[in-house]
């Protein structure tokens, strides 16, 4: 008998892929592990080429990455973040609480909300 646990993992792959980059195309919305530090931003793939991918992060950075570092996007309302409270530099947690295109409604632990953008936020 095989190991359930095999048997789940090898459904959750079909069903969801392995995250990598490699059947994205240009014009899709992914999160690139930026510089490889392990927080997820959102972006646009710009154009994929030998396993590398170009992502416009949606903040304006650009960054060439292995497929291996880039995952499809998947922020939903309660998904946990970090953003950077009105743009003044500090990271803070909390959770989508609503999302239309790039406009992000936080909901952050410390009790304040506020209206962002999807380039001002990230996940890990």
């Amino acid at each position: 008998m095989r190991n359930p646990i095999f048997i789940f993992l090898v459904a959750f792959a079909a069903v969801f892929g392995s995250g990598a980059a490699g059947a994205q195309t240009a014009g899709d919305w992914v999160l690139g592990n930026f510089q490889g530090a392990g927080r997820w931003y959102p972006g646009i793939v710009q154009s994929t080429s030998g396993g590398q991918v170009i992502v416009l992060y949606d903040d304006g950075d650009t960054e060439i990455l292995p497929a291996s570092r880039v995952r499809h996007y998947n922020w939903m309302v309660g998904t946990r973040v970090e953003c950077n409270y009105q743009n003044q530099g500090t990271w803070y947690p909390g959770k989508i609480a609503s999302l239309s295109g790039e406009r992000v409604g936080i909901n952050y632990d410390d009790g304040d909300k506020e209206i962002t953008r999807t380039g001002l936020c990230r996940s890990r």
